[in-house]
């Protein structure tokens, strides 16, 4: 399933501010630096420590993120297409009109950031800890989530089309206009408790029908 979401940059010409783009020439990432109208394209970062860094208007392709640290780091008005983030700190982090495309993300720590106005299309989540975050109006499109921790996180108007849900945590998070109906599959590791709030389909329902009844203490006989 691919659809393309209106107002979200296919291409990067399709950047209003594509023009203004210039290459990164700095070497690597720094404290609390303000990068604006940056494109970083091929290239590897590891171990850098960016904390505090602010990204607007900027383009990311084709790069990598070992081991940095962009905690408390801003991104307004962000594209990126086929980057990695390995053990990459995203923590406390503020994003806003975010795209991501593309992308692979593996062990990420992103507890307490703040997504807003995100798309991630055809992005790969594998063990990404989201604990206490704040997704307001995020879209997964065509995405595997796997493994992700939504632990006290709050989801408000949260969708996942085309997407596979796979293992994800969710105790003690709070769902506000969270629409499951497009995901693949749905497949939670805890936190049925907090599908209260979610958007969900009769074939989820049906799949789901027996660890909601464990969870609320029913128990299921027949005969």
């Amino acid at each position: 399933m691919t659809s393309k979401l209106p107002g979200t940059p296919e291409e990067l010409s399709d950047l209003p501010y594509a023009e203004l783009l210039q290459p990164h020439e700095g070497g690597g990432l720094a404290l609390e630096v303000r990068y604006d109208t940056v494109h970083f394209d091929r290239l590897d970062f590891e171990d850098d420590d960016a904390a505090g860094a602010a990204f607007l208007e900027c383009a990311i392709t084709d790069s990598s993120f070992t081991g940095v640290s962009l905690r408390r780091a801003r991104l307004n008005d962000v594209w990126l297409r086929g980057d990695r983030f390995v053990g990459t700190r995203f923590a406390e982090s503020d994003w806003l009109d975010v795209t991501a495309d593309s992308c692979v993300l593996a062990g990420v720590e992103a507890f307490g950031a703040v997504l807003r106005r995100v798309v991630f299309r055809r992005c790969k989540f594998d063990s990404v800890n989201l604990r206490a975050a704040e997704l307001y109006d995020v879209v997964f499109e065509d995405c595997v989530l796997w493994d992700a921790d939504l632990g006290g996180a709050k989801l408000d108007g949260v969708t996942f089309p085309g997407t596979a849900v796979e293992r994800i945590r969710l105790g003690r998070a709070t769902l506000k206009r969270a629409d499951l109906r497009g995901a693949t599959r749905l497949d939670l590791a805890d936190g049925y408790e907090s599908l209260r709030g979610a958007v969900i389909s009769t074939g989820q329902l049906l799949e789901l029908a027996p660890a909601l009844a464990a969870t609320i203490g029913i128990t299921v006989k027949d005969g």
